[in-house]
């Protein structure tokens, strides 16, 4: 039986032939494998893909492990998710990181100070989350990882200087970049013909240094970024907003904290377990121990629960805060 490969399937193709580092690759052999028609003619050519992707991961995890990266727009997940800054120069990226993290990344007045995506870690509450500063977008100088960058992160932000009156442009390569990423914000309505790579994220507009303007700017900035896309004012430099995204950024993320107990001992309220909104009792047990997992009978759940300790099963959705006793 013929292949029958299509044509995105051919453009993925040479996007992957003419990739110049592993993320670029990665990205072009998902897509492939996304693509490719599923029939008893392309099995033998999907188990060949599937083994040249894991081949590639093991390549990128061992250059990780090894303490350099594959390339320099590979930064490694830590922390509770992964959230992307993306903007002009001076839109003050790297002063929203310094204020949000305890990183300390090169700031200056003049354009391109940040040259490698700089990862820090922004403590909310009982977690932390990884936000990550990144080389300037601009016309004709766009380092070209970006938007692979943007496409594997858990989220992103579009940080636009309302100070400034080129508010309009800034937006316009902003968004031309998320294009570029295949990164379909949220909150929009996905396509029909949506193809099956588009990475459907948390995006959101930072209007920075909205302490220097009169909101005439940010208007025309929000308007020009799309009204639809959640728009939060802050100021990296007066801390104004600054709480309130960090609490925004959480939600985003669609996470809870769970706190795992033993029986007869005190919970360890200062570790929780992260997992993705809707996670069971069984979710739970398998992060604990595969074994756990496969010997888990029931469980004890304290804080949503209808009352403290009630007893539930594995396929029992867990709430933010939950305490879990699991037992086998």
């Amino acid at each position: 039986m013929p292949a029958n490969l299509t044509p995105p399937y051919h453009d993925a193709e040479e996007r992957f032939k003419a990739a110049a580092t592993h993320e670029e690759r990665l990205a072009a052999m998902r897509e492939m494998i996304a693509l490719l028609p599923k029939h008893k003619g392309t099995e033998k050519l999907y188990a060949d893909l599937k083994k040249r992707l894991a081949k590639l991961e093991s390549e990128v995890e061992h250059a990780a492990h090894g303490g350099r990266r594959a390339d320099p727009g590979h930064v490694k997940r830590e922390g509770a998710g992964q959230w992307v800054l993306l903007g002009e120069p001076n839109a003050g990226k790297s002063t929203l990181l310094a204020a949000l993290t305890h990183a300390h990344p090169e700031i200056g007045e003049y354009p391109f100070t940040t040259r490698v995506p700089l990862p820090g870690m922004m403590p909310f509450e009982d977690v932390q989350v990884q936000l990550v500063d990144t080389p300037a977008v601009a016309a004709g100088h766009t380092e070209p990882y970006l938007a692979n960058l943007a496409h594997n992160a858990d989220g992103v932000l579009l940080v636009l200087d309302v100070a400034a009156d080129d508010g309009e442009d800034s937006a316009k390569l902003l968004l031309e970049l998320l294009e570029k990423a295949r990164v379909w914000p949220r909150v929009r309505p996905l396509p029909a013909d949506a193809p099956p790579f588009l990475a459907v994220r948390p995006v959101i507009a930072l209007g920075n240094k909205s302490d220097l303007d009169d909101g005439t700017f940010a208007e025309m900035a929000r308007e020009a970024i799309g009204t639809d896309l959640p728009f939060h004012p802050v100021s990296a430099l007066s801390g104004a907003g600054l709480d309130d995204l960090r609490l925004l950024l959480w939600r985003e993320l669609r996470r809870i904290r769970v706190y795992a107990k033993e029986p007869g001992k005190k919970p360890d309220l200062a570790a929780p377990f992260v997992l993705p909104d809707g996670a069971t009792v069984h979710d739970l047990a398998e992060r604990v121990h595969k074994d756990v997992a496969s010997a888990l009978r029931f469980a004890r759940i304290w804080g949503h629960a209808k009352f403290d300790g009630q007893q539930v099963d594995r396929a029992h959705v867990l709430a933010d805060r939950d305490v879990v006793e699991l037992h086998s």
